[in-house]
Parts: structure tokens; sequence; C-alpha cells
């Protein structure tokens, strides 16, 4: 009652030892996220079926229930959590029991599956998928190229670490799917094209196009001439006057989520931190801060209501640093960044460039 009160769509199996017998000893648990053990056993000590339970490789995480005496002594044998059978309170065993499957799932996907694959080899397993390498992983996802032998194409598979299902706010995985409800069913040639969205016990993934031109922020320290910014800029104001007629902001574009293809065209990435704007209030009321400091609207950068217009400002500090190879505001700390961008007079392009000045002062105004 207890748990389906909370998680109304798991399946539990119950099973009495004194009316059914007792479980046989090569149970292993498979396919259970939890075990909850009662110390009610019938001949059987609660204790001695804990142990072993518990010494068994990958047996789930065990929840005991038993007389308050026993506490110590189930935690040192290696119960996950213990509840006292007279004083179970609803809220308590939730958030413990939420604690515990959230962290046995982050050992056993996100620390070994993925953040420490290139230590220990492993790689995760995604049906019809050949991984090649890891390109890379942030907090919560993890992003590899693989290959699609069905397809013959080569993918970049973002990967979720950790499905949150114990939460109850927009987090991580609600983010990780909308970014692919988003962008999936537009068409642009700017705009990165999603092949296949998978979801699993412990992970999520997007395919996605492989984009074998790096990205824009390796472009810049290069050097791009005035004619590439420009056709650059043009292609990324497509993009966002697409994203924007269907009420989706990117909210965090800048030369690193901006990838090139080997013909020069380029398209937008990485939108985990967009949204549709009927969103906005779920995700910004708190005040948190989401983007990059150095491409941030003033309104972002303050925590306040973000529209198309925000998307605009980042594209207009993007088009400065393509120009000039400069960044418009700098300072030592991200808040010192932030404020400039509120309250700094916008910056000058060199003369050369000085036919896009009005053009900068409407876009970063």
């Amino acid at each position: 009652h207890h748990l389906t009160t909370h998680w109304p769509d798991a399946i539990i199996s119950a099973y009495d030892p004194t009316e059914a017998g007792h479980l046989p000893d090569e149970f292993s648990g498979a396919g259970n996220d939890i075990v909850l053990l009662g110390n009610a056993l019938g001949d059987r000590d609660g204790l001695d079926v804990l142990k072993k339970f518990v010494s068994r490789s990958s047996f789930p995480p065990v929840a005991y229930y038993a007389d308050s005496k026993e506490r110590a002594k189930a935690k040192e044998i290696g119960a996950d959590c213990f509840f006292s059978r007279d004083e179970i309170q609803h809220d308590q065993m939730i958030v413990r029991i939420g604690e515990v499957l959230a962290s046995r799932r982050s050992l056993a996907s996100t620390n070994s599956l993925f953040v420490g694959d290139q230590a220990i080899g492993v790689r995760p397993l995604i049906r019809g998928y050949r991984m090649i390498r890891k390109l890379g992983n942030s907090r919560h996802s993890a992003v590899y190229l693989a290959e699609k032998p069905s397809a013959d194409i080569k993918v970049v598979l973002k990967v979720l670490q950790q499905v949150p299902d114990v939460t109850d706010s927009i987090g991580a995985f609600d983010r990780f799917l909308q970014e692919y409800e988003m962008i999936a069913g537009i068409e642009h040639p700017n705009i990165v094209r999603i092949y296949d969205l998978g979801v699993g016990d412990d992970h999520a993934h997007i395919a996605m196009e492989f984009l074998d031109g790096g990205d824009l922020r390796e472009k810049i320290a290069e050097g791009i001439k005035e004619a590439e910014a420009v056709s650059y800029f043009e292609q990324i104001a497509s993009a966002l006057a697409t994203i924007h007629e269907v009420g989706i902001l990117h909210r965090d574009l800048k030369p690193g989520n901006i990838m090139l293809r080997s013909d020069s065209t380029i398209a937008l990435s990485d939108f985990g931190l967009a949204k549709r704007m009927r969103l906005s209030m779920e995700l910004t009321d708190s005040g948190e801060i989401f983007g990059t400091p150095y491409y941030m609207s003033p309104e972002q950068g303050h925590g306040n209501g973000v529209d198309p217009r925000s998307d605009v400002y980042s594209l207009g500090v993007i088009f400065f640093e393509m120009l000039t190879g400069q960044k418009p505001f700098t300072a030592d700390t991200a808040m010192g960044i932030i404020y400039k961008h509120a309250q700094a007079p916008i910056p000058l392009l060199p003369t050369r460039f000085s036919q896009y000045q009005a053009l900068m002062n409407m876009m970063l105004a």
C-alpha cells in the first residue's frame, strides 16, 4: 500500500513463506528492483535469511522489517535500509526506499557502465548499435560515437546515465526526453537530425546525426573569415527562426553546441536546456540559472523569464566572437560576466566590420 500510493505503476510480487513455503535456495532476486524482507518467516530466522540474500552477487537491495532491537545487527549484516515493523511512517519509508533505489541504480548504471567505462572497458549495450568510442560525458549523460549496421551509418548516441524514476519534479530525464520530442519532428538543414529514441530500465538514449566537422568553438579558435562568419550567422539565424516558430527556445546557444559538417554547413545541437514556452514556469520559478555565462542574455543571467530574444542575444554574442575572435564581455568570475551583460555598454566592432554594428546593437539591445 505504501509503495503503490507513491509509485502507482509499481509491480509488487508478494510472497508469504508461512503459507507458500520457503523460497528456493537458488532464489536470486533477479528482475526485482528491491526486496522487502520481513522477519516473520515461520521457522526460519529473519537475520539468517537476510545474510543469505545479501551475500549473493548481484542481489537487489534489501529493505529489512523487524523489531527495533534487530536494527544494528541488520545493518551490520548488510541491509540497505531498516524499518521498525511497529513504527512505519509513510513519508520516511518512501524517502528512504527512493534513496536506496536511486543509489543502487546510480552505482550499477552511472559509475560502472558510463563514468568509469574508459578505465574498465565497458560500453553501454544499446541494441542495434555498435559502440566505437566515447566522446564525452556530463553530469547526466554520456555521448558515444556508434555505428548502426542496419543503415550503414555512424551516429552519435547520447545516453542518459540514470533514470531518476524516484523523483517527482522535472529533472534530467524529463529534459532529456523533451530534447528529443522538440527537435525530432523538425526537418531543417541547420538542425541536427534525430534518428531514434530508446528508453530502457536503466537508461534512455537518443541516436542523432554524426557531424564530423568539429564545432564552431574550434573553428573560431582557428580564425574565421568574414564571409564564413556571415554564412554561419545566417544558418544559425535560420535554425533559430524555425524552432521559435514552433515555440521552442534553445537557451544554451554557444559555439560548442553549433556543429559543422564536412561540407561546412552547420547544425544546432544539444537542446538539453531547450523547452517549450509553456514549461517556462516549471523550470524557472526557482530562479535556477541555465546556460553559459559568456553567451547568456541579461534576463537569463538573473534567473528571469526568457523568450526568443534571449536566443537572439546569444547569437549576437557569437557573431561578435566570430568576427573579432574575442568575446564581447569577460571578467574574472561568472557573476562578473553576468553583470557586464546587463550593465556594460554594447561593444563596438572594429571599423572594418562597421556595417554590422546596427545589427549588433539590435541583437544585444
